[in-house]
C-alpha cells in the first residue's frame, strides 16, 4: 500500500515552475529520503503534501484519499517536523505538545496520555514542566518531534530534523526515527547530511529543478553512477607483486601500481577483497593499508545534479 501518491503535480509561481509535473509514491513502512539542493523544489513539494500550498496541477493522495477533497483526513494522518522550530517559548514542554495535539482533536484523558507518551518517547518526560528557553538546541529539536507525533500520524514528514545540533542529540533523533518506523510509521526524511540518509533511509528520491531525476535504494542510485569500485592497497615494496595474478582474481577489471599503492578496479557487486589480500600474501607483499573506494550518495548527488547538496 502507498501511504503517499503524488501524480503529475505542478506548482507554479508566475512563470516559474517550482515543481514540474512530479510523480512520486511512498510505500507503507518506508523511511523515504527526499533530497534536493536549495531551490530544487523539495520544500515546495513538502508544503503541498502538508496542505500549506495548493498544487497548480495534478493530485496528491494520502492513504488513498485526495487531500484536496479530504483535507481533514489528510491532516489528521500527517505529522510535520519542520526545519524551523515550531514551539512556543512561553509554554512549557508539556503545554507545547498538548497544544499541538489538541489541534488534531485530542481531548481529556486521551490528550493527557498522548502528551505524556510523546514527551517520554523523545526523552523529555522529566522536562515536562520546563520552558524551552532553558533547552539546548537538541532538546528543542526533540520537543519539535514530540509535537508532531502525539496524535500518532501514519505519515511523518521530517524536514532537516537534526540541523544545527550536537552529535549526541543527532544520534538520539536518528534512533528515534528508526524506532518510530518500527512502530509502524512511514517517514519522509530530508537532510543535508548524506551520512544520515545512507544510515536510515530505505529508498531515496533526488529532486532537481522541480523534477525527480533519480529514485531507488542506495545501491540502485550508486549503480547509476558506476558499476565498479576501487580497492587501494598500500605496500612497502612493489617488487614481488604479480599484476597478472591480481587481474585473474574474479571481478577485477584492471590493476595499476603507483607511488607504493596497488589500485584495483573491480566490479561493485563482487566481494573479492579477501581473495586479493590472499594473492598479495602469496606474493610476500608487505601490506600497510587497505581501502575500498566505493561511490557514496554524495558523489551520486554531485554527478546527477552538478552541485553539492548544501549549495
Amino acid at each position: 500500500m502507498n501511504v503517499l501518491n503524488i501524480r503529475n503535480v505542478t506548482k507554479t509561481f508566475g512563470d516559474f515552475a517550482a515543481v514540474d509535473n512530479m510523480s512520486l509514491s511512498v510505500r507503507e513502512g518506508e523511511i523515504f529520503g527526499f533530497l534536493g539542493a536549495n531551490g530544487a523544489g523539495k520544500s515546495t513539494t513538502i508544503h503541498m503534501v502538508s496542505s500549506l500550498l495548493k498544487a497548480t496541477k495534478g493530485e496528491i493522495e494520502v492513504l488513498g484519499k485526495n487531500i484536496a477533497k479530504h483535507p481533514r483526513f489528510a491532516k489528521s494522518n500527517i505529522g510535520i517536523v519542520p526545519q524551523d522550530l515550531a514551539i512556543y517559548e512561553q509554554l512549557t514542554a508539556y503545554e507545547n505538545v498538548q497544544f499541538f495535539a489538541g489541534l488534531y482533536g485530542l481531548r481529556g484523558s486521551l490528550l493527557k496520555e498522548r502528551t505524556e507518551e510523546a514527551l517520554e518517547f523523545v526523552g523529555l518526560g522529566d522536562k515536562a514542566k520546563s520552558f524551552p528557553k532553558s533547552f539546548s538546541g537538541g532538546m528543542k529539536r526533540r520537543l519539535n518531534i514530540a509535537c508532531a507525533i502525539a496524535h500518532r500520524p501514519k505519515l511523518i514528514i521530517m524536514d532537516e530534523p537534526t540541523v544545527g545540533i550536537d552529535p549526541h542529540s543527532r544520534n538520539y533523533i536518528l534512533q528515534s526515527v528508526l524506532k518510530l518506523n518500527e512502530m509502524g510509521c512511514t517517514i519522509i526524511y530530508t537532510s543535508h547530511y548524506m551520512e544520515e540518509v545512507e544510515e536510515i533511509c530505505t529508498r531515496i528520491a533526488i529532486v532537481d529543478h522541480g523534477k525527480i531525476i533519480a529514485e531507488g535504494t542506495k545501491e540502485q542510485l550508486k549503480s547509476i553512477v558506476t558499476d565498479t569500485k576501487e580497492i587501494w592497497i598500500g605496500v612497502r615494496s612493489e617488487s614481488n607483486i604479480s599484476v597478472e595474478k591480481l587481474k585473474n582474481v574474479p571481478g577485477v577489471v584492471s590493476v595499476r601500481i603507483e607511488d607504493g599503492q596497488i589500485k584495483l578496479q573491480s566490479k561493485a557487486e563482487v566481494n573479492n577483497l579477501n581473495e586479493v589480500i590472499q594473492q598479495l600474501i602469496q606474493d610476500n607483499a608487505d601490506i600497510r593499508s587497505v581501502e575500498e573506494q566505493a561511490p557514496n550518495l554524495e558523489s551520486v548527488f554531485l554527478t546527477l545534479t552538478g552541485r553539492n547538496l548544501r549549495d
